[in-house]
């Protein structure tokens, strides 16, 4: 089955079997298909839509273009993905409490780009601490501390890394049969039996209005449950970002304290909806999962010494400046995608790949939508170094936060659910 054949009829519009996205994606991963003729394809995908069933199998053969892992017998293993957002550090909470409740969670995270920030940048914001882990340390990390929180290795859905690329060289990206692909590929080849999806809605997120959120959650949990992994997903707000911190230590800084039982409690909340365990709260409470994350830290070769004291963590050094409220009155809405751009312009994002981020800079968002305040009030603080961006960055936020006088319409924490298990059926019941 050659690409031209592959080509001619995805133009045509005819449903592809599977053993045709199979030889398609094998060529993608194998380099036989030149990437003007995979972009090809993504462009006929985009235009025309994929199917359920060519979904699946393009999820599939993307799964089987590499390795994928398995595991010894053990305790139930799950994981989380979010479609990210604006001060989203839950994995870094989630992870150690799954742990320490007795679940194995191998969790394979990515970088951010644009105004949404990255697991693996806010964890490499500890000294040492390594994203790019082998496969047998992984197995040995997961036995012995239940949880690990990695990159993606090469040899874990390699068809994915090319396509991603060209997606984004395409202007294909929004098209929710390809994020699907992307993002269940990469979960089914961690070999998980369970799966907790976080499907943002917002200004701040991929997908703006809940219609569009829960058409990608609906897709995400059909194939999911169609490849014999267990799933359900949460619609959650992000049309203001998730606690205070956005940046990338600011955010480790605060999910340390999350692990105390301190911190923001929309945070807390979330992390515990997510959890779906019974016993969640009691344990998070309790102080295990931040040795469980100290004992994740140390496996992954950072210094766990940041639990305790988190000005060991990197970017030290940074300016801040308080913006406060021009008048008395109502914070109005505290709009999530303008505010991950001024922390972006201020270093805390990359638009490449490869850019390197400023772990130190960010902001600390101390006004919530609705608050009422008083004229000087601090609003927000941003993290700046050298005034890198400032100037930039403090139009940004300026626009962002307004004080009015009627309080605003924001969305519910939680906007919907789907998955006929629930959230609480997949964990708490294994």
């Amino acid at each position: 089955m050659n690409i031209e054949s592959i080509l001619l009829s995805m133009r045509s519009g005819s449903e592809q079997r599977p053993e045709a996205i199979e030889a398609f994606v094998r060529g993608v991963a194998d380099e036989s298909i030149s990437r003007p003729q995979a972009a090809a394809w993504l462009a006929w995908a985009y235009m025309r839509g994929l199917s359920g069933a060519e979904t699946l199998a393009l999820t599939r053969a993307m799964t089987r273009s590499g390795e994928v892992l398995s595991w010894p017998e053990g305790a139930p293993l799950v994981d989380k993905h979010s479609t990210g957002g604006v001060g989203d550090k839950v994995s870094l909470v989630l992870a150690p409490l799954w742990a320490s409740l007795g679940l194995r969670v191998p969790m394979i995270s990515g970088r951010g780009l644009g105004h949404t920030g990255g697991t693996l940048d806010k964890l490499e914001a500890i000294p040492g601490y390594r994203c790019d882990l082998e496969e047998a340390h992984l197995i040995q990390q997961l036995a012995e501390v239940g949880c690990f929180i990695s990159g993606q290795t090469r040899s874990l859905a390699p068809a994915d890394r090319v396509l991603y690329g060209l997606r984004n060289e395409t202007s294909t990206v929004d098209a929710n049969p390809l994020i699907v692909g992307s993002i269940l590929s990469k979960k089914l080849a961690e070999g998980v039996e369970h799966l907790v999806l976080d499907v943002k809605v917002g200004s701040g997120a991929f997908m703006k209005t809940p219609a569009q959120a829960r058409a990608l959650a609906t897709a995400l949990v059909e194939v999911a449950e169609g490849s014999g992994v267990r799933c359900a997903a949460n619609l959650t707000a992000m049309d203001r970002p998730l606690g205070v911190a956005v940046g990338n230590a600011v955010e480790v800084e605060e999910a340390i304290a999350c692990l105390r039982g301190e911190g923001p409690d929309e945070l807390r909340e979330l992390v515990l909806l997510l959890a779906g365990h019974p016993r969640a709260a009691e344990e998070l409470d309790s102080g295990r999962p931040l040795e469980r994350f100290a004992r994740m830290v140390e496996a992954q070769g950072g210094d766990p010494r940041v639990v305790d004291d988190p000005s060991r963590l990197q970017g030290a050094g940074v300016e801040e400046e308080l913006v406060r409220a021009p008048r008395a009155g109502v914070v109005g809405e505290v709009d999530a995608l303008a505010l991950g751009m001024a922390a972006f312009r201020l270093g805390a994002g990359r638009s490449r790949a490869e850019d390197p981020v400023d772990f130190g800079v960010g902001l600390r968002v101390h006004a919530r939508p609705g608050q009422r305040v008083r004229e000087g009030e601090p609003l927000l603080t941003l993290l700046h170094r050298g005034g890198r961006g400032l100037e930039v960055a403090r139009a940004q936020v300026l626009a962002a936060l307004r004080v009015g006088d009627v309080a605003p319409d924001v969305l519910p924490l939680v906007v919907d659910t789907v998955g006929d298990a629930g959230l609480s059926g997949i964990v708490a019941a294994s």
